[in-house]
């Protein structure tokens, strides 16, 4: 259950903690030593000391994998999209029971992760990112690295300067389970508006998979160990389908990439810049509907385009067939400008358009940067989590399309599931 209880009530008990459990932190307690101060007798840090009040022991390392930057979502909220690693750094289990999120300067509560919502927000390095069903607390071991996948929705327009958050937990003392509570990954917010650029592909209907926020996507929850560093370079990464008016992806054999609607769709710059990167003759898959192997790291994004932005800021366009790369390194190109068609080379089960926005101008490694589209018609969402290696083996490539009320959509981010309408 998570609390309302505040880090400098809790700073107060930490001696007892550390004399409860003062293996964790490496400490040889003989019968010599001086006994741990109580919370009633710990003397006050010295000035000369320059130590924070709230300084303490943490039985949990906490590390941010980004800054985390605002986008506006297609359910018209803004969405702060991030990640932290959560390490166990003692020697005993600790029970996580709650994350709370806090505007640091207000001490404002953004976000509250409970009991409900941990075992698919919180998941162990090395496991499934969906995380387990059901609900209840989290256990890490002595040791463990967990990830917390946070997608903080924000009330209005105003954006923190900085957030933290709260563990509530407990851990294992000598005496049995001892509560424990700490802000830890403090990390300042990048309040600069999400990037605007158009829609990458033309007129039709598309189905926008495998999206941000919150649900369990390979993207969103693609965690990418590479070169010793841990990032999430799809974080904000769409894959395009095109559907026609009833909402199919294909239409007659889903082994064969001439049935997909998507297939040799035309990609379009989203924006102007400079071609950094344009990579061709990657085969596209031949096991669909099925899963190809997975490809060389190289080949991860298939045959692509990367385009500088500016500088720090660069556009991925992935999957394209083979062949059909109008661009080379070099190329100035304009928003709007055909770069390709759209195939399904590298890691692609079927014909789609792989789109996201990037810190570096290669795919691995690098970061996912937030961005908008500047305008498109909402037409509603697909109902069911499909992933897209599933969408060949959809009944008649017929989707679960639930349409709403039209509207257009400017400076929004389409969420996982949508359907939009680019063009009249």
């Amino acid at each position: 259950m998570v609390d309302n209880r505040t880090p400098t009530r809790v700073n107060a008990r930490l001696s007892l903690i550390l004399a409860a459990v003062a293996t964790l932190v490496g400490c040889t307690v003989g019968p010599a030593a001086n006994p741990a101060p109580t919370a009633t007798s710990a003397p006050p840090a010295s000035s000369s000391e320059g130590l924070d009040p709230d300084t303490t022991f943490t039985p949990v390392i906490a590390s941010m994998l980004t800054t985390p930057r605002p986008v506006m979502g297609t359910d018209e909220r803004l969405h702060l999209a991030y990640e932290f690693l959560l390490t166990n750094a003692t020697s005993a289990p600790f029970e996580l029971e709650g994350i709370e999120v806090v505007d640091s300067r207000t001490q404002a509560s953004l976000r509250t992760v409970g009991t409900e919502e941990l075992p698919r927000t919180v998941t162990r390095l090395g496991e499934s990112a969906g995380g387990v069903p059901g609900t209840g607390s989290v256990l890490l071991r002595p040791s463990e690295t967990w990830i917390a996948w946070m997608d903080v929705q924000l009330e209005g327009d105003e954006i923190p300067a900085e957030i933290e958050h709260r563990l509530i937990g407990s851990i294992d003392g000598r005496n049995g389970p001892v509560s424990f509570e700490a802000a830890v990954g403090t990390s300042p917010v990048d309040d600069r508006p999400a990037p605007t650029v158009g829609v990458p592909v033309t007129d039709g209907i598309w189905y926008m998979s495998e999206g941000c926020c919150f649900d369990d996507t390979h993207h969103r929850r693609g965690f990418a160990p590479v070169n010793g560093q841990g990032l999430v370079p799809q974080r904000f990464a769409i894959d395009f389908y095109l559907l026609d008016e009833d909402g199919r992806t294909w239409e007659g054999d889903p082994s064969d990439i001439t049935s997909y609607f998507t297939y040799r769709q035309p990609i379009i710059a989203a924006t102007a810049g400079t071609v950094v990167k344009a990579m061709d003759g990657v085969p596209n898959s031949t096991s669909m509907p099925e899963p190809p192997p997975i490809p060389p790291i190289q080949e991860t994004v298939g045959n692509h385009v990367v385009i500088e932005i500016e500088e720090g800021l660069y556009a991925l366009y992935g999957h394209m067939d083979p062949g059909s790369v109008r661009v080379a390194v070099g190329d100035r190109v304009e928003r709007g400008q055909e770069l390709g068609l759209i195939g399904s080379s590298g890691n692609s089960t079927t014909p789609h358009l792989h789109f996201h926005l990037q810190s570096t101008p290669t795919f691995f490694p690098s970061d996912g940067i937030p961005y908008e589209f500047d305008e498109f018609e909402l037409l509603g969402t697909i109902t069911e989590r499909l992933w897209d290696d599933n969408l060949g083996l959809e009944s008649d490539g017929l989707l679960p399309f639930e349409r709403v009320e039209p509207s257009i959509r400017r400076n929004q981010l389409p969420l996982d599931r949508t359907v939009i309408r680019v063009g009249p």
